[in-house]
């Protein structure tokens, strides 16, 4: 039985020879070979395999027997050049992989891969021989996969190497030399040395789970910070800007009366022009509007802007435009707060406004300690929702009884052409002409709208094609005939709550004008470029309006680069006012 265990251990050594037989090191890995082992006699992988019934027959057989069968399995050895294309090294390493998973797993079974009773002198031998090559056929089929391992595959062969030798022809403890017991020792720590560098992937698998888990986490937090500091940044005016206003306003109220009146006041109510309304707080963002609509308009002299401000800005934007008349064109600034007839008994938001509710929804919002906690609520105490220069393009006809028509413009926007053609376009019927914008899932009603409540369900369709405030055509006088004033108030009353939407005009908007909207062609306008970084440069070159719809307002630092070169080219930077804000480009 010594002797077979004796041949079983030589068959298992020469299995794992001749696998890694012809195994050579890329060149590029390292610029060195490993040793060419097909060349050592007795070993040719093509001839050789193993079965579990071979093993059972090796065990049982006398010794001439089982010579013999070894010798017609191992064949007539002979000295053949391995070839160093990457073809044929793929080749011998997929066929040592294969020739180490035929090693018994039943014979594999009674010892564990990493037991070191080699350690212990009293074991015998060729037990420890065995059991050695059988771990050491293990740990190839993973090396001969593993690039970076290859140092320890090398010290691995030249093990094997040692313990062929030191094996030879002995059958028995006392064949073997003195030495056999030092090289398995030696074999003992390069299996200990392989145990330390395999991976375990189990458990590298778990710790990548945690590490990609962990990382979620980190983005989702540092995401809510962003977007606290953006919609920080957004509702924030940059100190150049307030110095802009504070200096204008100064020179404004220093003025007589009869210097602060503009030109051309016959043509505000005239319906033949071409009338633009404006509701802004921003006197920089303003003037870009009206520049860049005039420097592209056709004939400037039937231009009229119609601007409404605040009370705080009122002096600021007279005076700006006083300074800067837009050539021909006629300009107009009224303040909001002369409107006598907007009052919180006629508007829904200032009667909601009024009550402890709101003030504690728009004013606290349930205030969290940390960024990313408050990130979520910051936007409730967004100035814009609050001021009614954001709702008072619900309210045109009163705001302009004699006109027939007039283009609504937000204050982030660049005309760049001629905008008279939307005079002439045909809203069929329809109260408000604007661009579409349901290309994308996310700008179909059930976006802004809360269909849960029966209020939204019944009455809209969740896939409704959404569009765009920021220029939009209005006909006055449909817009009368359809009550559309008494469409938004009803609805804003039934959202006093916010059952129906949450904030902002776009929700009331898409609601008032339901199925009374006429679908611009796109290159009117142009969306995204307040919070897309994918707007094509084509397509905002042929827009007849771009919008900076966004946190990332122009005139901010947040804005993005590649977008602000359309706004500010409309910017005199060398204006005293702006050198003397120091608002650079």
């Amino acid at each position: 039985m010594a002797r077979a265990a004796s041949l079983a251990a030589l068959c298992l050594l020469l299995l794992a020879a001749a696998a890694a037989a012809g195994a050579r090191m890329d060149p590029i890995y390292s610029g060195q070979l490993v040793p060419d082992w097909s060349r050592e006699p007795k070993i040719k992988p093509q001839n050789f395999s193993l079965n579990r019934e071979d093993n059972l027959q090796l065990l049982s057989r006398s010794r001439d027997v089982t010579r013999r069968k070894l010798g017609e399995r191992t064949g007539v050895i002979k000295m053949e050049t391995v070839q160093q294309d990457d073809e044929a090294l793929v080749k011998l390493e997929n066929a040592g992989f294969e020739r180490s998973k035929a090693v018994d797993s039943a014979v594999l079974g009674k010892y564990s891969l990493w037991r070191r009773e080699n350690e212990n002198e009293k074991a015998d031998a060729n037990v420890r021989l065995m059991r050695d090559q059988m771990i050491m056929a293990r740990i190839y089929s993973v090396l001969a996969k593993s690039r970076d391992k290859l140092d320890l595959y090398r010290e691995l062969l030249a093990r094997i190497k040692e313990s062929q030798r030191s094996l030879g022809e002995a059958t028995a403890d006392s064949d073997l030399p003195k030495s056999a017991s030092e090289r398995a020792k030696a074999m003992g720590l390069v299996l200990s040395k392989a145990r330390d560098q395999l991976y375990n992937c189990k458990e590298i698998t778990h710790r990548l789970r945690s590490m990609l888990q962990s990382a979620d986490e980190q983005v989702r937090s540092l995401k809510k910070q962003s977007t606290f500091l953006s919609q920080l940044a957004a509702k924030t005016i940059p100190n150049g800007i307030h110095c802009l206003s504070m200096r204008l306003t100064i020179d404004y109220y220093l003025l007589s009366p009869e210097k602060r009146k503009f030109p051309n006041s016959e043509n505000l109510e005239d319906p033949d022009l071409y009338h633009y309304a404006l509701f802004s707080d921003n006197v920089l963002a303003a003037s870009v509007v009206v520049n860049s609509t005039i420097v592209n308009a056709k004939e400037p002299e039937k231009h009229v802007f119609h601007l409404v401000t605040d009370k705080l800005n009122f002096g600021a934007m007279n005076m700006w435009f006083l300074l800067n008349p837009p050539g021909d064109a006629t300009i107009h600034v009224e303040n909001v707060d002369d409107f006598k007839w907007l009052n919180s008994s006629y508007c829904p938001v200032l009667k909601q406004l009024e009550s402890a509710a709101m003030k504690e929804y728009y004013f606290k919002a349930d205030r969290q300690k940390t960024l990313s906690a408050g990130s979520s609520n910051l936007k409730y105490r967004n100035p814009k929702y609050l001021s009614m220069l954001n709702h008072l393009r619900f309210y045109l006809p009163q705001v302009y009884p004699k006109l027939n028509k007039i283009l609504f413009l937000d204050d982030d926007i660049v005309v760049q052409k001629d905008l008279t053609g939307l005079w002439d376009v045909d809203l069929n019927g329809n109260v408000n002409g604007a661009v579409e914008t349901c290309g994308e899932s996310f700008h179909r009603f059930d976006k802004y709208l809360n269909f849960s409540n029966p209020n939204i369900s019944q009455n809209f369709d969740p896939n409704a094609c959404g569009w765009a405030y920021g220029m939009n055509i209005f006909d006055l006088e449909e817009w009368k005939k359809k009550d559309i004033t008494g469409i938004y108030h009803k609805w804003q009353n039934m959202n006093e709550n916010r059952l129906l939407w949450k904030l902002g005009t776009l929700p009331p908007g898409l609601m008032t004008f339901y199925k009374l909207t006429h679908p611009l062609d796109k290159s009117w306008h142009v969306l995204g470029l307040g919070y897309n970084p994918t707007v094509e440069h084509a397509e905002i070159d042929t827009a007849a309006v771009i919008h900076y719809n966004g946190n990332m307002k122009p005139w901010l630092e947040i804005a993005m680069t590649k977008y602000r070169p359309y706004w500010t080219q409309y910017i005199n930077y060398e204006h005293s006012y702006v050198r003397g804000c120091k608002i650079s480009q």
